[in-house]
């Protein structure tokens, strides 16, 4: 079936079933209208502490890899490390698949509390797991276990999380509700980086290694309290009625193409995200040989700018008829600026032009990334709506972003040459273009 022809209700139901349960939906939204401040609060908030959990993992590589993952070089100790880091992403599909069924059928407020419980008993595995040098392999299991937990909770939290932003409002200010989600991530990195910069500071190394690592995990426990707390009186924007079959074979049957172009449309984001953000303080310090300290403030100055930008494009989505053109605008720069920008770092290293490169690099996809969010949104109905968006990103991350820090690795270590992140972010922004030229803008309610 063509995408001009695919229908904006469920399929597997009658056309009564469909109407009847879009009547619930409005019903349920006009019943207790709520604030967009504490709509945006619960979502972005819990996104937020989620995502930090999940990424602060990154800033220690080093330390995790040498403490658990002992190896005879020191790439091969990060190698380890950075696998185990992209471990939690192969979670990320099941958690996508199942939770995002899960919210279409419950209702978004339940699978957003379910994502707070499971993060938390991640987050509860890597803060206390002992080391290789006290447990030997067991510490390293613990390490793996609380990963993969932290990947499935995050794999249904962002779809959940996202659809609920759209749905509790009209279609005036959808973009701008959308972009908290990823302004929320941007957040997170700027914790995340902070708490790190901080710790490595203030700290010597044997503290460090011997508990002052354990610290970030430990704050990121907060997740529960609070994430419980402000998630508990929010209203539900989806309430389904019983269907023959799964949303998630609703969504393959009738959505597929959608689907798959929705995953390669997310490559460029998400290489940007797991590369620039989340992986360039390991970068300054292993290839550019800066000081730990000083190299995570690029994760300080990423997370910045990930935040505004996001905000700005969702205000931008807002006010313009076609979203598409800003997304290929943003996907064109990236592609063309991403190799001088890593020959620059590399070959002129110094914290300031790393750092305001890094927030070029960062801006000028997540310009159109806000936007690309809302398309997809869009295209996808109520019924199947969470359980797409988690599908989609999800495996776009998993498959695309997991692995990059994985993959730049090795081909650092092999090829011992600067510039691999580029090459990789630049197929990855191909991808992203053919996939996005192929997207027929849509919109349903």
């Amino acid at each position: 079936m063509s995408e001009a022809t695919l229908p904006a209700s469920p399929i597997g139901g009658s056309a009564s079933s469909a109407a009847g349960a879009s009547n619930a939906t409005s019903a349920a939204r006009a019943k207790a209208p709520q604030s967009q401040f504490r709509l945006i609060a619960a979502c972005s908030l819990g996104n937020a502490l989620e995502m930090y959990d999940f990424t602060v993992y990154s800033f220690f590589a080093l330390l995790i890899g040498k403490l658990f993952f002992p190896s005879d070089s020191a790439y091969g100790s990060l190698l380890l490390a950075v696998a185990t880091f992209g471990i939690g992403f192969v979670m990320r599909p099941l958690g996508g698949v199942i939770i995002g069924n899960y919210a279409d059928r419950k209702g978004r407020k339940a699978a957003m509390t379910l994502t707070i419980g499971l993060m938390v008993l991640g987050t509860l595995c890597i803060a206390f797991a002992p080391t290789y040098a006290s447990a030997g392999v067991f510490g390293s299991l613990m390490i793996v276990a609380g990963r993969l937990l932290q990947g499935f909770s995050l794999g249904g939290e962002v779809g959940a999380a996202t659809s609920m932003l759209m749905e509790a409002g009209g279609v005036k200010g959808r973009g701008f509700r959308v972009s908290w989600q990823l302004a929320s991530q941007g957040v997170s990195a700027l914790l995340g980086a902070l708490t790190g910069a901080a710790l490595y500071a203030a700290l010597p190394q044997a503290s460090l290694e011997s508990w002052g690592w354990r610290l970030p995990f430990l704050l990121g426990l907060l997740i529960a309290p609070v994430g419980l707390y402000i998630r508990a009186n929010l209203d539900e924007t989806h309430v389904a009625e019983r269907h023959e079959s799964s949303p998630v074979g609703r969504l393959l049957r009738a959505h597929g193409g959608t689907v798959l172009k929705g995953i390669l449309a997310t490559t460029a984001g998400t290489a940007t995200m797991y590369l620039v953000v989340f992986f360039m303080p390991t970068y300054m310090i292993r290839v550019l040989h800066m000081p730990p300290s000083l190299s995570l403030l690029s994760g300080c100055v990423t997370g910045i700018t990930l935040f505004v930008v996001s905000l700005v494009a969702g205000r931008l989505a807002d006010r313009l008829p076609n979203r598409k053109p800003l997304v290929i605008g943003s996907l064109l720069f990236s592609v063309v600026a991403v190799v001088p920008v890593f020959w620059l770092i590399s070959h002129y290293p110094s914290v300031p032009l790393v750092l305001a490169l890094s927030a070029l690099l960062t801006a000028s996809v997540n310009i159109g990334t806000t936007p690309m969010f809302l398309m997809l949104l869009e295209m996808l109905p109520a019924g199947v709506r969470a359980s797409g968006i988690s599908v989609i990103y999800s495996v776009g991350v998993t498959i695309f972003g997991g692995s990059s820090q994985f993959i730049v690795t090795w081909l650092l270590a092999k090829t011992d040459n600067p510039l691999s992140p580029a090459f990789y972010m630049m197929v990855c922004g191909v991808l992203s273009l053919v996939a996005l030229l192929s997207l027929r803008e849509r919109k349903t309610a």
